[in-house]
């Protein structure tokens, strides 16, 4: 069992490619784990997998947990688990601490809190960076909004997949770092793509060039975990381009809301919207280099 946590009764709803090992972790940690997905075969496999249970509705995962868990697709899905009779709101006992780990809208983890306020339980927006490799190997970084005493108590228990968990501000805070991620990330990747894009035009050994320049000032993690991947044409790491055009869509409406000029991020929206167009929506977020070959 994790030394972060004594043994909780937890609920993990969606089991995509981060969820899945999410709950893992929280299993291998101790943790008595109850899971729904929207693909029952999936919950099912997770359990004969793992030894928790699988649950037919979010409502039924969420009896007599002390927390619930949720990564899901997007603003909609995540209502579709936590609102309406079947939702973990109907089944959650009070004080419980709903976490949803999804890059969702500000607004939604501000009106889901409220909801959860208002029938005694607890809400914080946790988005997660680090990717599916971060999911699996149990290190994710998790950025939260929301009350400091649920988040207090969930902290120790989402150490189990995470290795930095921290509370940025209140309710839909958590949503708002990720956004300032994403934004970094989108240029960051832009200008990457370029410099590569434009060393193998020049003749250049472009993986001894990134060897050399990783040693200064322009290293990223994008650099030294994609950049000789890029170079190779390989695409198939991890976050998809079309998850990164949800995500920067919430950045652009949040900024269109709060009046922040964002020139960059929005071309790059617009250059991973050509990435789709040539069939890479799937792909990773590194295949920006695509459009300048």
């Amino acid at each position: 069992m994790s030394e972060q946590a004594a043994s909780a009764r937890v609920a993990f709803l969606g089991l995509g490619v981060m969820g899945y090992p999410m709950a893992g972790h929280l299993a291998r940690a101790g943790h008595q784990v109850s899971v729904y997905n929207r693909t029952a075969a999936k919950a099912q496999a997770w359990a004969a997998e793992h030894g928790g249970r699988a649950a037919a509705t979010p409502r039924e995962a969420a009896q007599d947990a002390d927390f619930v868990f949720a990564c899901v697709g997007n603003d909609d899905d995540l209502r579709s688990v936590v609102l309406g009779a079947d939702g973990a709101l109907a089944g959650m006992r009070g004080g419980a601490v709903f976490v949803d780990h999804t890059t969702a809208s500000a607004e939604v983890a501000r009106e889901l809190y409220a909801a959860a306020r208002a029938t005694g339980k607890q809400f914080i927006d946790a988005p997660v960076s680090g990717g599916q490799a971060g999911a699996v190997n149990g290190v994710l970084t998790v950025m939260c909004g929301g009350d400091e005493e649920p988040f207090e108590a969930m902290k120790p228990v989402a150490l189990a997949y995470s290795r930095a968990v921290t509370r940025v501000g209140e309710a839909g805070a958590g949503q708002l770092a990720k956004m300032v991620n994403q934004v970094c990330i989108a240029g960051l990747l832009q200008g990457l793509s370029e410099a590569i894009a434009f060393g193998q035009r020049a003749g250049l050994d472009m993986k001894q060039v990134l060897d050399v320049i990783s040693k200064g000032a322009a290293q990223s993690w994008q650099m030294e975990n994609r950049g000789h991947t890029m170079a190779d044409d390989k695409f198939d790491f991890g976050f998809a381009v079309d998850w990164m055009r949800k995500d920067l869509g919430l950045v652009l409406e949040e900024a269109r809301r709060n009046g922040a000029r964002l020139p960059v991020t929005a071309l790059v929206d617009q250059f991973y919207a050509d990435v789709q167009a040539q069939g890479g929506g799937r792909w990773d977020t590194s295949s920006l280099i695509t459009r300048l070959k």
